[in-house]
């Protein structure tokens, strides 16, 4: 497939940043850490841009084109598109997806 340009949109820049304030709260350091960890695994999306599974949420509903890595806690969104691809949302995995999801919608 070749290499693909990786885009995170303002959501996910918003979504990343947020997650690491709130932990640097704690420990800047774990903050550092957990930024590194969330970032190493987007690196490899270029590479392998369908390693991440269907979100199974959206999947119920026959939407197939979005996509997730899981980087626990954290659900990694994205979707492929024209050979790039998008950071749609980094949202924590503990919280209920369907309405965080609405949420955003509702306010965009």
């Amino acid at each position: 497939m070749g290499k693909m340009k990786v885009i995170w949109t303002e959501t996910a820049n918003k979504d990343l940043n947020e997650i690491i304030e709130y932990i640097a709260n704690d420990s800047v350091e774990i903050a550092l850490e957990k930024f590194y960890k969330i970032k190493d695994s987007v690196k490899q999306l270029d590479k392998f841009p369908e390693q991440g599974r269907i979100i199974p949420e959206l999947k119920n509903e026959n939407i197939m084109k979005y996509r997730e890595l899981i980087i626990s806690p954290w659900r990694l969104m994205y979707k492929i598109e024209e050979k790039k691809i998008y950071i749609m949302a980094v949202i924590d995995g503990r919280r209920n997806i369907e309405d965080i999801l609405m949420k955003r919608q509702l306010r965009s």
